[in-house]
């Protein structure tokens, strides 16, 4: 099977590697599947069945023009588990895919969810109201006007600091090229949409419904998804909630530090 229809006949593609309990691998923005690739194959070597799509949108799924909220994207996920017959699985979302994760909790009861992982995730990342803290609406909106001038140019310098780079630091050449391949696959219109899911989304809701252990990992020096207002604080909302801080570290963690995630995802997925 590499594809699954979801409710409203978008069809989501899937990539089911291995075997053993099941692992479901959620992309960050603006990216696919393919950028799990290093945790993919050792987590499949390891003993477990590795199930990642790509958002509608993005990658090689259906690119309608509307459905780019969590609700949605979050039957889509549950679409993908019901297709698959899952059970016993381990949900784990990098960036924006912790949103995926949080919503998926909380409108489906988080249904054959024994593990939660959140890496680099926007979860509860949103400024409004009463919170201080996360994406400030002109910081979204600089974004959007950057996709809509020069959606490549804007990329590929985004891609600079979402992993880190400079002197002493970051990833290859290789990898920023991969990257803009991956992100420039997108729907124009999804890859827009989505600033808006995931930088005006309150996930504190979300938050309570993890009743299963969870695993949060965020780089220090994230200068994409800021520390302090996701990964620290969904750390102190999530029930049995474990925070790992990666000292000094980018938002990228599947790229900049993929052996260091890699071992700490299989161990706590064992």
């Amino acid at each position: 099977m590499t594809h699954v229809t979801a409710e409203d006949g978008t069809k989501l593609y899937v990539r089911d590697w291995g075997q053993g309990r099941p692992v479901v691998l959620i992309h960050g923005w603006p990216l696919s599947a393919d950028s799990w690739e290093y945790q993919s194959v050792r987590l499949a070597e390891a003993g477990f069945r590795v199930i990642a799509y790509d958002r509608r949108g993005f990658g090689r799924s259906d690119q309608p023009f509307t459905g780019y909220d969590y609700d949605t994207m979050a039957d889509d996920l549950a679409a993908v588990i019901t297709a698959l017959g899952l059970d016993d699985v381990a949900l784990v979302g990098f960036s924006m895919g912790g949103g995926e994760v949080a919503r998926y909790m909380s409108r489906h009861g988080g249904k054959g969810i024994t593990r939660a992982a959140l890496i680099s995730s926007v979860v509860p990342m949103v400024q409004q109201g009463d919170r201080e803290v996360g994406a400030p609406l002109k910081v979204l909106e600089g974004i959007k006007d950057g996709l809509r001038k020069d959606r490549p140019e804007f990329l590929g310098s985004f891609f600079k600091t979402f992993y880190g780079n400079g002197l002493l630091s970051g990833v290859s050449d290789g990898v920023l090229h991969w990257s803009l391949m991956m992100a420039m696959q997108a729907s124009p219109k999804a890859t827009l949409d989505c600033v808006d899911a995931f930088g005006k989304t309150d996930f504190r809701p979300d938050c309570a419904a993890f009743g299963v252990p969870t695993l949060v990992i965020h780089g220090t020096k994230d200068e994409t998804v800021p520390i302090e207002a996701t990964a620290r604080e969904a750390a102190r909302l999530i029930p049995n909630a474990r925070l790992v801080e990666y000292e000094g570290a980018p938002h990228g963690l599947t790229a900049t530090h993929a052996d260091r995630l890699f071992e700490d995802l299989r161990d706590f997925l064992r």
